[in-house]
């Protein structure tokens, strides 16, 4: 709705109060300097503080508690959580344990990726899936061509108070690109 224009008898008034004014002329006027402010690196420092957080969560030398080194041995990938029987993993190695559930991290970024684990292996513990597949790729995509994911992936479960070993995956079941998970058994903590 357009405003309404003043009465002409109200313009007549105001010109008459504002005829003697003069305006200021524009040499008097101050300019203020405006200091030129530096930019700030906000993805270099997102990047770094990043870098800070996955390097306390992901150590990448991590040995097993007595001494016992449960670190891989070249690029295969497995861990047993001291006290498990060798013979449990031997069975996951042969795909004696059937797999009753799977999670794809194909194309998921690092905090993603954590976060999907974190679901899936509540999700399990709630079904009481004992042995599940996890899906990290092979990296052929990834920048030089290494497994991102499956190093990352080997930390996370290995700091997992629920995860009894795992060991890379059969090539029937993913070969270098996935991982067997043994879980412990919900009925088990609930005693």
């Amino acid at each position: 709705m357009p405003k309404p224009a003043a009465p002409p008898e109200d313009s007549a008034l105001f010109r008459q109060e504002v005829a003697d004014a003069v305006a200021l002329p524009p040499a008097n006027r101050a300019v203020p300097a405006r200091p030129r402010v530096k930019p700030v690196p906000l993805q270099r420092l997102k990047d770094e503080r990043q870098a800070l957080l996955d390097s306390l969560a992901d150590p990448w030398e991590l040995l097993g508690e007595g001494g016992r080194d449960s670190i891989e041995s070249g690029e295969e990938l497995f861990f047993t959580r001291p006290g498990v029987p060798a013979a449990a993993l031997r069975k996951l190695k042969r795909g004696a344990w059937t797999i009753r559930a799977e999670l794809d991290l194909h194309g998921l970024r690092s905090d993603e990726a954590r976060l999907a684990l974190a679901e899936f292996l509540a999700a399990c513990a709630r079904r009481d899936c004992r042995c599940v597949r996890i899906v990290h790729g092979k990296g052929l995509r990834s920048k030089n061509r290494e497994p991102v994911l499956k190093h990352k992936l080997r930390h996370w479960l290995m700091q997992r108070e629920d995860v009894l070993a795992f060991c890379q995956a059969r090539p029937a079941d993913g070969g270098s690109g996935a991982a067997i998970v043994l879980l412990k058994s919900s009925f088990a903590s609930r005693a």
